[in-house]
């Protein structure tokens, strides 16, 4: 049970597994006026960025959970690197399914809605380890703009047009679930650029030193290719955020 080897390769450089950059990171912890001690589960957590930083600046604690190993150990490395493993732990396992033993006050999946089959799944996921009252956090991608074509959603990396809204649109969702949407922090082209862009330098860099490995063919491939389609597609197309939730 793990990620495929291409994506920890991919984002070996990143602590942040998705276009928020660390100040919007911050931010959005300190958007959401969390108290000291607020218990937070963060399911697909990655490297732990969120808990970790979180559990130094705002003083909550949490669990995180995430199906790779290789992010499993850097999220627990974070956490001792920034003096919070008291506050904090990480457990390897399959976030899809994953309730908590004691209800939390936030309940997070930050970019990884597939856990639930989409957003309808996923928040009905994290509701099942909420408290009455607390909150939901949702990351998902939404269209900046409509894509003329199928053609160009799959360049998107979406299976087609219909896999995500529109702003807009994606709010609505939220209502039609029974949500008020009470934040949200939005990635700007420049986060994208940080975040993708980023991994291209990563994959050389590894190219370079693992020019025999199994899977260095498909990483040229994608250094070839991957530029232009994400400047061509990704990032005029495509955009994510992340929306607090609270039930109506």
């Amino acid at each position: 049970m793990d990620l495929p080897r291409i994506f920890t390769i991919r984002e070996s450089g990143h602590r942040i597994h998705n276009p928020l950059t660390a100040g919007k990171l911050a931010a959005l912890g300190e958007s959401l006026r969390l108290a000291p001690g607020t218990r937070v589960l963060d399911l697909a957590c990655g490297s732990g960025e969120l808990l970790c930083t979180w559990a130094r600046d705002l003083g909550i604690t949490g669990t995180g959970v995430d199906i790779s190993t290789v992010f499993t150990e850097r999220a627990r490395a974070r956490a001792a690197e920034l003096g919070v493993t008291d506050r904090v732990e990480f457990v390897h396992g399959d976030a899809a399914g994953h309730v908590a033993d004691e209800p939390v006050d936030l309940a997070a999946c930050v970019g990884a809605t597939w856990i639930g089959d989409g957003v309808a799944g996923t928040a009905e996921l994290l509701d099942r380890s909420l408290r009455p009252g607390g909150m939901t956090l949702i990351g998902e991608p939404y269209w900046r703009r409509t894509p003329p074509d199928e053609a160009t959603a799959r360049a998107c990396h979406a299976a087609s047009a219909a896999d995500f809204l529109p702003l807009p649109g994606l709010i609505e969702r939220f209502r039609e679930l029974g949500y008020h949407v009470v934040e949200m922090t939005l990635a700007d082209q420049d986060d994208w650029d940080r975040y993708v862009a980023a991994q291209w330098l990563t994959m050389r860099r590894w190219l370079d030193r693992n020019g025999d490995d199994e899977l260095a063919a498909e990483v040229r491939d994608e250094l070839n290719t991957e530029p232009a389609r994400y400047a061509r597609y990704g990032r005029e197309y495509l955009g994510w955020g992340v929306f607090a939730l609270m039930k109506r």
